[in-house]
């Protein structure tokens, strides 16, 4: 396992500044949530910037993973709009696009993977036609990702139209094939499922491709910092040793750039004693 950071937590930052910063407190990974700020795909200079940030990485043997999830990179109006869910046939093409191009990132940065959800349903279709859109997207952009090599990973998120274990599960009648998996968020996993984290995280061990990880409380979509909501994280480190992960474990905490590196250290200091660091 590696321990890494999302750079949705550092926007006060340039990124090869937050990154530099990850590695001298010793975390080994970096989620790169994809935003203007950030290996933005509409950038005439993108070439160059995955160049740069290729240099970044290997000069600090970083791993990465492409994170989809800015907020107002493709409607500065509406929080994650458009998405994979959205009434707009063309809404739900511009989405499916930025994912592509997202999968191109990722090829060029040899990333772990490329992280992302379905969206909030906000029209008043029915659950079988919102999972038709969903899985119609996810198949295009499969299609595009797989000749590529490129893995997909598969978020459940609360409140969007797959939030649990249960509903990916649905997806996977419609949708699948090599390269198909999940992200799992610990926070989210500990919010809304009834059971214990361990015991999904050995469920669905083989499709795990990627981890978000944060502190949380049941109900409550809220990401905390660490010691401040309810997870026990000791036999959700184990099981993730016994079940042999050995992607990146990626800290999500967007909403502390503020504070970003005092949240970073605390962070890494916390889980530090679960990996082997350098």
């Amino acid at each position: 396992m590696r321990l890494g950071y999302n750079t949705n937590g550092t926007t006060g930052h340039r990124w090869d500044q937050a990154i530099e910063l990850m590695a001298e407190m010793g975390y080994r990974s970096v989620a790169l949530t994809v935003d203007h700020y950030c290996l933005n795909p509409f950038s005439p200079d993108l070439a160059g910037e995955i160049s740069r940030m290729r240099t970044v990485l290997d000069r600090f043997e970083m791993a990465s993973v492409i994170e989809t999830g800015a907020r107002f990179l493709l409607d500065p109006r509406q929080k994650h709009e458009p998405t994979l869910v959205s009434a707009a046939p063309e809404g739900r093409a511009v989405r499916v696009n930025f994912l592509k191009r997202c999968v191109e990132i990722a090829k060029e940065l040899n990333s772990e993977a490329v992280s992302f959800w379905g969206g909030v349903v906000r029209d008043a279709a029915a659950p079988e036609e919102t999972m038709q859109r969903l899985a119609a997207g996810c198949r295009q952009v499969l299609d595009f990702a797989e000749p590529l090599g490129v893995k997909l990973a598969f978020e459940p998120e609360p409140g969007m139209r797959i939030q649990t274990f249960d509903d990916y599960r649905e997806l996977l009648t419609l949708v699948d094939g090599p390269g198909f998996g999940l992200t799992v968020d610990i926070g989210h996993v500990h919010c809304l499922e009834p059971l214990p984290i361990s015991s999904y995280l050995t469920a669905w061990r083989d499709r795990i491709y990627t981890i978000h990880i944060e502190d949380m409380c049941r109900g409550v979509h809220d990401h905390l910092r660490f010691g401040e909501g309810t997870i026990d994280f000791v036999p959700v480190m184990q099981t993730l040793k016994e079940i042999e992960y050995s992607g990146s474990v990626n800290v999500e905490l967007s909403r502390h750039s503020h504070m970003a590196p005092e949240v970073m250290r605390e962070s890494y200091e916390f889980l530090r004693d679960f990996f082997e660091v350098r």
